[in-house]
């Protein structure tokens, strides 16, 4: 498994294709694994990646700091050829092997008392065992959704405004980590009324701002947006 070159076209539409149905490169919430992959990058993917550009927005989002933090962002990092889709070649590992012995060498080398070269690898090979087992717990961990409850206040244009139609508008936005609760007509003064409404967003998904933008694009039938309450959940 692997991307093969990152710093290539190939290794980053690799990462882009792999990452078109996942937010990370293990689990359900920013690791280790993450940071590795991260750090193989020499510069941001090019917009037509969009799915590895948004996966390296994200992270690029933590700190120095954070992203070395294993307390933070979790896990221990494996090498990077062990991340990544099943079936392309790793070609970050250039490390050229040892050419074979011969049997002249063998014979001198029969003094091997300990076998210390099988006993390391036995051990490597159960800290790497142990090490996936860790990562493979921690990434089935749900990951925490940070949402808020948003109170907003559209204004319309004036007293001849139809409303129904307004709140018809407001409710067509559909965004995924959007959801749209009650709402009610407040009156303003002289006939006026504003259509005050709730929703609860996903705060990683939808903005106050992003909101703000889509309703008031029904220009016929909005004046203003302005946000009368805000609550975290």
């Amino acid at each position: 498994m692997g991307f093969g070159d990152l710093r290539s076209a190939s290794g980053l539409k690799v990462l882009n294709e792999f990452l078109s149905d996942k937010s990370y490169i293990e689990g359900f919430v920013p690791s280790q694994s993450d940071v590795c992959v991260f750090e193989a990058l020499s510069a941001a993917p090019p917009a037509d990646l969009c799915h590895a550009l948004r996966w390296y927005k994200h992270i690029s989002s933590y700190s120095d700091k954070t992203r070395s933090d294993p307390h933070l962002l979790p896990g221990v990092q494996k090498p990077l050829g062990q991340y990544g889709p099943v079936g392309v070649a790793d070609s970050t590992n250039t490390t050229p092997k040892a050419p074979p012995a011969n049997e002249e060498e063998e014979d001198d080398d029969d003094l091997d008392l300990f076998g210390s070269d099988e006993e390391d690898e036995e051990m490597t090979r159960l800290k790497e065992e142990r090490v996936a087992a860790y990562a493979a717990k921690k990434s089935k961990k749900p990951a925490l959704i940070a949402k808020s409850s948003i109170l907003l206040d559209v204004k319309p244009w004036d007293d001849e405004t139809d409303m129904k139609k307004m709140e018809e508008c407001v409710r067509s936005l559909q965004m995924d980590g959007l959801v749209w609760g009650q709402a009610k007509l407040v009156p303003v003064g002289y006939g006026i009324k504003k259509l005050q409404i709730n929703c609860v967003v996903e705060d990683d998904k939808v903005g106050t701002d992003l909101l703000e933008e889509h309703i008031t694009a029904f220009e016929d039938l909005v004046q203003s947006v302005d946000v009368a309450a805000f609550n975290k959940i």
